[in-house]
Formats: C-alpha cells, sequence, structure tokens
C-alpha cells in the first residue's frame, strides 16, 4: 500500500478535494506533533494490518473540521473537545461522528524552562522585558492561540503573542534553551518537548486554559459506510507514556513520520493487535 501526503495552507479553507468513498481512508491532521504521531500511527495500522489505502492531509484545524463536515475527508483523530476547539464543534459538531478519546488528559497553557524563576501566569510581567514582551506562539487557527489572546487580556501582561507553527515555536525553545535565555512559549500535553526538555507549565489560578480529551471525529455516515475502520478509530486509543515514545522517536528520527510509526507498531504488536475489531 501507498500512503498519499497532502499538505493544504492555512488560507485553503473549504478547498480540500473530495474522493469517492471505498476503501481509501482520508485522514486529516494539523501540523502539531501528537497529531503527526497519531495519525501516520493510524495510517499505518490501516493500510499494513488491516489492507486499507490512506490518504493523509495536513491542514489548518479550521480546514479540517469544515472538509470533515462537508464529508470531503472520512475522520480527524486531533480534536481537542469540549472546550479548547468549542468553536469549531459549535460551528460544525452536528454534522461529525464522534469517535471517542485518542487520549484523554489535554492539557494547554504556557510553558517556560524550569530555570526561569516564576511558576504563575500572573508572574510574567515581572519578567516581562526579559522576555522581550513576547509570547512565543504557534499558528492562528489553533484553539490555545485565541486562548492566549484571552489570557493576555484576563491578566493584564505586559506581553505580545507572536503566531508561527508547532516547529517553528518548539526550535525556538530548543535555541532558548541551549543559551540559557528564558522564554516562554504556548505549549500543550502530549507533546514530544516535555520528554526532551525539563520545563514547566504555569500555574492558570483563573482557568482561562482547560483540560480536554483528544477526540476522533468523523464525517456524516462514516460508521455507516467504513465500520470496520470506525470499529478501529473506537478502540484506538493511547497513554502519556505510549504517545510520548511515539512522538519522541519522530521527533528524533531522520526518517519519515509514517516510517518510524511503522517500526512503533512492529514494537508494539499486543497494544496494536487489541485495536484491531475481529470477526
Amino acid at each position: 500500500m501507498k500512503t498519499k501526503h497532502t499538505i493544504l495552507s492555512i488560507l485553503a479553507a473549504g478547498t480540500l478535494a473530495a474522493s469517492a468513498v471505498g476503501e481509501t481512508v482520508k485522514l486529516a491532521y494539523p501540523n502539531w506533533a501528537e497529531g503527526i504521531a497519531m495519525t501516520n500511527l493510524a495510517a499505518v495500522i490501516l493500510e499494513d494490518e488491516m489492507g486499507y489505502d490512506v490518504e493523509l492531509t495536513q491542514a489548518d484545524p479550521g480546514v479540517i473540521y469544515a472538509a470533515v463536515a462537508d464529508g470531503d475527508q472520512d475522520v480527524f483523530l486531533d480534536a481537542w473537545l469540549p472546550n479548547t476547539h468549542a468553536d469549531y464543534w459549535d460551528r460544525y459538531g452536528d454534522s461529525l461522528e464522534n469517535l471517542g478519546v485518542t487520549y484523554g488528559y489535554g492539557v494547554t497553557g504556557l510553558v517556560v524552562p524550569s530555570y526561569v524563576d516564576i511558576d504563575s501566569i500572573e508572574e510574567l510581567n515581572s519578567i516581562a522585558e526579559e522576555l522581550d514582551n513576547k509570547i512565543t506562539g504557534i499558528g492562528t487557527g489553533a484553539g490555545i492561540t485565541k486562548n492566549t489572546d484571552i489570557v493576555i487580556d484576563e491578566y493584564d501582561l505586559d506581553l505580545v503573542q507572536v503566531n508561527s507553527s508547532g516547529p517553528a515555536m518548539t526550535a525556538a525553545l530548543a535555541e532558548a534553551i541551549e543559551n540559557g535565555d528564558p522564554i516562554v512559549v504556548t505549549g500543550w500535553k502530549p507533546h514530544w518537548m516535555f520528554g526532551r526538555f525539563d520545563l514547566k507549565v504555569l500555574k492558570d489560578p483563573r482557568g482561562v486554559y482547560p483540560i480536554d480529551g483528544l477526540r476522533k471525529v468523523a464525517r456524516p455516515g462514516f460508521t455507516e459506510d467504513m465500520p470496520e475502520v470506525a470499529n478501529f478509530m473506537k478502540n484506538f486509543s493511547l497513554t502519556e507514556d505510549q504517545l510520548l515514545s511515539l512522538m519522541l522517536a519522530i521527533d528524533e528520527s531522520d526518517d519519515d513520520a509514517y516510517d518510524v510509526a511503522a517500526d512503533w507498531v512492529r514494537d508494539n504488536g499486543p497494544l496494536v493487535d487489541s485495536w484491531i475489531p475481529r470477526n
């Protein structure tokens, strides 16, 4: 089987191409570490263990929700619900099938290296100048980006959020840690950076950043059209240690994420086998 990979711009809302429902499973994912890991893992299993073809499409989360709701993509495995992606769910949720939780304790917030001498968002203004008055963020379509704008207002922070992407954020974090410089980033768990670096999530006493489950959502009629794949998706779930091991392996490898996921599948046969529905 050959996996088809597609990358779409954040500006490409509404343009994800449709294909006929059949033996090809279309999985859409954002450029986030856990989304890359979970989606490639599912693709390997669907192809190598279950005999399907898989088409992988990378896009902004808003594009993904619209495409799945319209039936142009089959499944999105990285829906942060019910809170972080609440706006997307309010808009598209009535058209989506909920296939359950992939990972049950998704944490978002502001993250600093452990050597930064503060523990709470309330203390950020005390080091604002050392931070060049900026929070290093990710893409503008992410729920954590919207919540960080709320945090800046709620805590009256003397900082601005500078948006880029997940990989650009982790590159800036790695460079700051290498130089021993202070930095604050928009971060989340699960993410490989917590396995690589000594980090802390700043306390959020006003409760702006929520706790979510990472859910699998599917297009209308998906379970009826592809019941075996839907049952697999319902079974498919990972602990923090399992997901972290896969994310770290992908980040540390020069190989494609799909190939790293294939190695992970071979090393975790009993777990993988427990996800695959049997007649």
